[in-house]
């Protein structure tokens, strides 16, 4: 176990106690904006409880115990079971990553030389494989399923393009691009924007969290690019400040997330509003039997580029950590992060009010801790990544908001404070560690 080989007198060794002393109130509502979920903190417990649903512990952390008193052992609320021997791998096998050797360099593609002094300018040298194999695709207007994962260089395989060929735009042609996460669809908008540099292709960013208004006034002045989100995409058509009348190129980011996160019937309605005649992409870290059922629907002899990596999480070093009660499970908690080796580390909750509340709780111990999740506003969650991005906080505490699509560069630890509901789930909270060839390691709290 992790204290048997940490030893105390790290940088904030001296906040180890065994309990906090403070609490905070969240808020209620449901991860990424959806209905609000009756999960509460599956394996907070060491055994079921049967008292009320309040904060409790007498000042403590104490989140709400779980309806039911589910616990590890136990089918979850949501998704299915997970043995625990799926959270250990402690002889983590190295990846060599070699150096892709492309087919084609960027000059190859024709691209606009704007364009192309952009790449440049910003440090694109060569493609990486998803832009070397899908790109000449989607120039020559192929539908195109590309399976990648996250930071992969998805992003700039189907932006260029879109930027390629609206850039001289003279018909009001659109690009569609839907985004599971708010914070994936802002990256997509600074990258799109960074490479349009200079070519009069604009966007607008339509997504939850901000001003509608203000999306709104953005989409009269007829942006050649939509970005956003299903829900608040949705919400713009309903008030009729969005027509999609002109789009012709449809993306669907990360769409086996978008339809985790319940997504479906929007993106439906929405893809009800496009014209047929289009061309549709989607990119996605997995496709399961259903998703193709889906996309036999939105696609026309889609061509398939696979990117993925057999290898995505045994390179990771994991292991489980043993709690028999939540004040047991918040020491060794401390105990963990007080050790100088974890530098940059993101925790993982499974409730929004339990997140912010352990985020405030490991601040008011001496942490430096920011927390995401669904009930904070846009700013809020960008004010909160920025701060761990550059290093002024060393510890992110989020929901699954944070599992995927994220740039989030040298974390070194990634902890499941409360379980993922599915295998999907932990390879994706995992693997914001471990990444670009290096070491990673994770931590699963069990009772």
């Amino acid at each position: 176990m992790y204290h048997n080989s940490f030893k105390r007198g790290g940088r904030r060794s001296s906040r180890t106690s065994s309990h906090s002393s403070h609490s905070s109130h969240g808020s209620h509502g449901s991860p990424h904006g959806g209905k609000s979920s009756s999960r509460q903190d599956s394996h907070f417990h060491g055994k079921p409880q049967s008292s009320s649903h309040g904060h409790g512990g007498h000042g403590r952390y104490a989140p709400r115990p779980h309806r039911g008193g589910a616990h590890f052992g136990r089918p979850q609320s949501r998704g299915k079971y997970i043995h625990p021997d799926t959270f250990i791998n402690k002889t983590p096998v190295h990846v060599a990553m070699g150096e892709y050797k492309p087919k084609h360099l960027f000059a190859d593609f024709g691209l606009n030389k704007t364009l192309e002094g952009n790449l440049t300018r910003i440090g694109f040298t060569t493609p990486t494989r998803i832009q070397d194999e899908a790109i000449h695709y989607i120039l020559k207007q192929k539908d195109v399923i590309g399976l990648a994962n996250t930071g992969s260089g998805k992003t700039a395989a189907f932006a260029l393009p879109i930027i390629q060929k609206l850039h001289a735009r003279k018909s009001g042609e659109t690009a569609l691009i839907m985004a599971p996460t708010r914070e994936l669809a802002g990256q997509i908008n600074d990258e799109l924007t960074k490479f349009a540099h200079g070519l009069h292709v604009y966007s607008a960013l339509c997504v939850g969290g901000m001003p509608i208004g203000k999306q709104m006034r953005e989409l009269t002045r007829h942006p050649h690019v939509i970005i956003g989100t299903p829900g608040r995409l949705k919400d713009l058509v309903n008030r009729k400040a969005l027509s999609l009348d002109s789009v012709s190129i449809l993306v669907l980011d990360e769409f086996d997330r978008m339809l985790d996160m319940g997504f479906i019937k929007d993106i439906e309605f929405l893809i009800g509003k496009i014209p047929k005649n289009r061309q549709s992409l989607c990119f996605s870290a997995t496709i399961t039997p259903d998703i193709k059922k889906i996309l036999e629907k939105i696609l026309n002899e889609p061509v398939t580029v696979s990117v993925t990596s057999n290898v995505r999480s045994e390179h990771i070093a994991q292991d489980v950590i043993r709690a028999h009660s939540k004040e047991e499970k918040f020491a060794k908690l401390k105990e963990m992060l007080a050790h100088s080796a974890f530098e940059k580390v993101l925790i993982f909750g499974e409730m929004k009010r339990s997140v912010q509340k352990l985020a405030d709780t490991l601040s008011k111990e001496g942490f430096k801790a920011e927390a995401i999740h669904g009930n904070k506003s846009q700013p809020q969650r960008d004010r909160a990544l920025r701060a761990f991005r550059d290093g002024k906080v060393n510890i992110l505490v989020a929901t699954d908001v944070a599992a995927r699509g994220l740039d989030i560069p040298n974390v070194s630890h990634v902890i499941n404070f409360d379980q993922p509901n599915t295998r999907e789930d932990y390879i994706h909270r995992i693997g914001r560690t471990g990444r670009a060839g290096k070491g990673g390691q994770a931590y699963t709290f069990i009772s």
